[in-house]
């Protein structure tokens, strides 16, 4: 990603809101975790789309589509304990935003813009998953400006920024093509390190290695990687489990490049041999994916994408004996079949179950099957980019066939 692109991005949110209108974006903060110790930082995906600017404590201040970036100030002794913070010119640089200031200017700044008369509305990401999800400094910041300013209108910025989100552009997509690559190289590792008596922790560990050393520095969500009883746990992150000869694999994982992110999963047998009712319940979820990636293409609505992926997968249950109705396939889909990626895991877009697709989306096609009577569970989930007449498997060089599994691992 280069300046151009983060500049475009606030160019087109501009463009959607009022002249009139004040916008703003924060990267957040690090949340305190125990005593005097902090979680990670990790930097608002909306802030990052806009600016490109991984710091902490930053804001986008936009007066009808004037725009400054407020960062940190030098700081030596914070420095010397925390890092470096950014600087003004390479903050210019990433960004694209001439006009750069210090944090402690906006409060400052904001309360002459929303005094002086010459605005009606501030708009804030304010988007929340849950009641009970913290709020953020957005938030704090509508407080702010509802008690001291009841005469300005406050506004959710956030189904702008989803609609900007929806298509990728072409710098997002390559940025994909490389994370499904490094993807990649943390599952092969984790297929042929697999073997009778390995801790999920291990497995995990060979992921880790692998990704960090083709160039990742880390996770696109924290890896879920488990062996037998495990797998049917479906966000399960403990690592505490071993897999025993016979035991399936399960793994959801991805990793970010230029903070585009990718989601894959693959499933195997630990001992590098499918079992019959390995091979019969892998080859239904492989076949599914293999229909979806033949007729998913621009128009389709969003809502067929996960309802002919069960329909199809249900049918090739049936032919195998496990369902006997429609009213059965419940018991071994749990869950959902698309969701977006991009900037997120699941990516925050404006998507609605009517909505056509179109060229530029891209979102997952996961099969996910569990069969608790026979000890059975896994998903298998590739990246699908819509194009102008089709679609692409962005994952599809990810071993995911049964024959290619077996001579990965030596089968």
């Amino acid at each position: 990603m280069n300046s151009t692109f983060h500049t475009q991005n606030r160019q087109s949110l501009y463009s959607r809101l009022e002249r009139d209108a004040i916008a703003i974006v924060c990267s957040g903060s690090a949340p305190w975790k125990t005593a005097d110790e902090y979680y990670h930082y990790f930097a608002d995906r909306n802030f990052l789309y806009l600016t490109g600017v991984d710091q902490r404590d930053a804001i986008l201040f936009s007066l009808g589509g004037e725009e400054t970036l407020f960062i940190p100030p030098p700081d030596k002794q914070w420095e010397r304990w925390n890092g470096e913070r950014i600087k003004a010119n390479d903050a210019t640089d990433i960004s694209g935003i001439k006009s750069i200031n210090y944090s402690q200017d906006f409060d400052k700044k904001l309360d002459f813009a929303l005094g002086s008369g010459g605005y009606s509305c501030v708009y804030l990401p304010l988007y929340k998953y849950t009641r009970n999800q913290p709020d953020g400094p957005e938030h704090t910041l509508a407080k702010y400006i509802h008690d001291r300013y009841p005469h300005i209108i406050i506004k959710d910025l956030m189904p702008h920024l989803k609609a900007l989100r929806l298509i990728k552009k072409p710098c997002e997509i390559e940025s994909m093509r490389k994370a499904e690559e490094i993807t990649g190289k943390g599952i092969v590792a984790m297929m042929q390190g697999a073997k009778p008596g390995i801790s999920e922790l291990e497995l995990r560990a060979e992921f880790l290695y692998a990704i960090m050393k083709a160039g990742a520095p880390t996770y696109a969500a924290p890896p879920i990687i488990s062996a037998g009883i495990n797998n049917f746990c479906i966000h399960y992150h403990d690592c505490k489990g071993i897999a025993h000869d016979g035991d399936f694999i399960l793994n959801d994982v991805g990793v970010p490049y230029k903070n585009v992110v990718t989601d894959v999963s693959r499933g195997w047998p630990v001992n590098g041999k499918f079992s019959d009712k390995q091979r019969l319940l892998y080859e239904c979820a492989y076949e599914t994916s293999r229909h979806m990636f033949s007729i998913i293409k621009p128009g389709m609505p969003m809502k067929d994408v996960d309802g002919i992926i069960r329909k199809v997968n249900y049918e090739h249950l049936m032919e195998i004996g496990l369902c006997k109705s429609w009213d059965d396939i419940g018991t071994y889909m749990w869950h959902g079949g698309a969701h977006h990626v991009g900037f997120d895991v699941h990516d925050m877009v404006a998507i609605t179950p009517d909505t056509p697709l179109a060229a530029g989306m891209v979102f997952c096609v996961d099969i996910g099957i569990y069969v608790e009577d026979w000890g059975i569970g896994f998903r298998l989930e590739d990246n699908c980019l819509v194009t102008e007449t089709g679609c692409e498997n962005l994952s599809k060089d990810i071993p995911s066939s049964i024959e290619d599994i077996e001579a990965v691992m030596g089968g």
